[in-house]
C-alpha cells in the first residue's frame, strides 16, 4: 500500500512481493534486438528452474535505443539468491552482458510504495 500521515506504513501485508532483482543495461549497437531475445531466454530459463519468481520485466529506454532496465520481483530473498546460486545462472546471465558495453546487475528490498 502507500505511506500514510507521519509516514508509517499503512499495511504491508497486501504486499505480494517485497523482493526484487534488477539490471542496468547498456547493449552494444546494433544488438539490441538479439539482446531481448537472450534476456527473454534467460528469465523463461528462471521461470521454469527457480521457484520463487513472481514476475520479470524489461523496460526499453525511449530517448536511448541501447540502454534497458530488468527488473524481477520474487517471493522471498532465499528464494532470489537460490537462483542466483544455480550453476547456470552465471551462463545465463553472461550470455545477456557479452551483448552489453556495460551493465549494473543489484538485489533490492521494497522501500516504499504510493
Amino acid at each position: 500500500m502507500g505511506l500514510a500521515r507521519g509516514g508509517t506504513d499503512r499495511a504491508r501485508s497486501d504486499v505480494v512481493s517485497e523482493e526484487f532483482a534488477s539490471g542496468n543495461w547498456c547493449v552494444s549497437p546494433g544488438r539490441e534486438e538479439e539482446f531481448v531475445a537472450r534476456w527473454t531466454e534467460f528469465l523463461e530459463w528462471t521461470r521454469d528452474s527457480a521457484p520463487g519468481l513472481t514476475a520479470a520485466r524489461l523496460i526499453h529506454d525511449a530517448d536511448d535505443p541501447r540502454h534497458f532496465i530488468s527488473f524481477a520481483t520474487w517471493e522471498s530473498r532465499e528464494a532470489l539468491l537460490r537462483w542466483r546460486a544455480l550453476p547456470a545462472f552465471t551462463e545465463h546471465l553472461k550470455a545477456c552482458t557479452a551483448l552489453c558495453d556495460d551493465f549494473r546487475g543489484s538485489n533490492y528490498s521494497l522501500a516504499a510504495t504510493v
